[in-house]
């Protein structure tokens, strides 16, 4: 069958109709969303999943049964144009919120840039704890509720945390 004779019947209310179209040209969609969006596979897919169901919810605004690949590419586009947008916004939101921030006296640049650069290596549990517990001044069982951890899981990711960011700044943790 053709785009046109399914697009007609996922116009008609064929489920079925409409998932064949999504097979034929979801693989080309998702490439194109990769590479608008950076060659984020998560990312695009996310992309990808909203702009399917966008198509499916407005399929009765497609005009022309013989252009849905154009169409839904058209939809994907918009999609990954408000992700785009709203990264921006946020990164945008983020800068300015760090700009209010007081720098710690006697910390360089360079450290603040080596810090985030350990901390972007911890793994995301022990970064969580580590973030709340010594960046934010929480105690260990704000933290535990906070992350759902129990109690010991935070103490431990917090002394690993350290250790390891210690290790990455060429310091020693004697603490």
């Amino acid at each position: 069958m053709t785009d046109a004779e399914l697009a007609a019947q996922a116009r008609a209310g064929s489920d079925a109709a409409f998932a064949r179209l999504i097979e034929r040209h979801q693989a080309a969609m998702r490439g194109f969303l990769r590479r608008t969006l950076g060659g984020g596979w998560a990312e695009a897919d996310d992309v990808a999943q909203e702009a399917i169901l966008t198509a499916w919810r407005s399929l009765h605004r497609l005009k022309d049964v013989s252009s849905f690949r154009s169409w839904l590419l058209g939809i994907a586009w918009r999609r990954a144009r408000d992700r785009i947008r709203a990264s921006r916004r946020g990164a945008a939101r983020d800068a300015a919120w760090l700009e209010t921030l007081e720098a710690p006296t006697g910390v360089s640049p360079a450290e603040r840039v080596a810090l985030a650069q350990a901390m972007a290596g911890l793994t995301p549990d022990v970064r969580a704890c580590v973030a709340l517990c010594l960046a934010d001044g929480w105690s260990h069982a704000e933290a535990a509720l906070a992350l759902s951890l129990p109690l010991g899981t935070v103490k431990s990711h917090v002394a690993r945390g350290r250790a390891r960011l210690f290790e990455a700044l060429g310091g020693s943790d004697d603490a």
